[in-house]
């Protein structure tokens, strides 16, 4: 007696033997599938038909999503790119801290921008960007090993910032040189979904990086 076939085995000699279809043509137009798309039976022929289209319409999607996410950041990488030249135009490094923060408000549209810095060499004590810091402040700067997004949980940072009672949502980065903590960057927006723990961070680090830089030279 011969066994019956279930679908699984249909499947593996299928699979096992490709050209099935080429002997025996005729089953395409006779086989009969139910359609998700209208569920009328169609032939096996019009089911790959619309397997094919499905897959195309997945693709376009990919690819216009992709497009979306090329073109976003090729745009951050022209607002990163008009920073840095403000950076390098600012001459005097006593400025430097205001070319900083105005120029990340400039070239990204971010609603405030402030920082604080300390252990500087001296002569730097009575300005804007060190006053205000206490040690907590400090230490929670020194405990950031990647930019915090999220909402404003009240952090003393916040309070930094000229309209701090409207703020939302924050980042703070960790300003570092020769591996010490020296300042904090903190961003601030009164949209709750402008930062968020869900947002990239990649060209955070990098802001983070490129500022510690053009600040180092006011170390102590």
């Amino acid at each position: 007696m011969t066994a019956p076939l279930d679908s699984a085995a249909v499947a593996r000699y299928l699979a096992d033997h490709p050209h099935f279809f080429e002997e025996y043509a005729g089953l395409l137009g006779e086989l009969k599938l139910a359609s998700p798309v209208t569920g009328k039976a169609v032939s096996l022929q019009e089911r790959q038909l619309e397997v094919m289209r499905d897959k195309y319409r997945a693709l376009e999607l990919r690819m216009a999503e992709l497009l979306r996410t090329a073109e976003a950041n090729a745009a951050i990488a022209d607002r990163f790119h008009g920073w840095h030249q403000d950076l390098l135009r600012a001459g005097d490094v006593a400025n430097m801290p205001h070319v900083v923060a105005d120029g990340l408000v400039k070239r990204f549209g971010v609603p405030q921008a402030t920082l604080r810095l300390w252990d500087l060499a001296p002569g730097h004590e009575d300005n804007w960007y060190t006053t205000g810091v206490s040690e907590d402040a400090r230490l929670f700067a020194a405990s950031l090993r990647t930019p915090y997004c999220g909402s404003n949980r009240d952090f003393e940072a916040v309070r930094w910032l000229d309209d701090f009672e409207a703020v939302r949502s924050t980042v703070m980065v960790a300003l570092r040189a020769k591996g010490e903590t020296f300042g904090l960057l903190v961003l601030g927006s009164p949209d709750p979904e402008r930062f968020t723990d869900r947002m990239a961070t990649d060209f955070l680090v990098h802001i983070g990086e490129t500022a510690s830089t053009a600040l180092a030279p006011l170390r102590a």
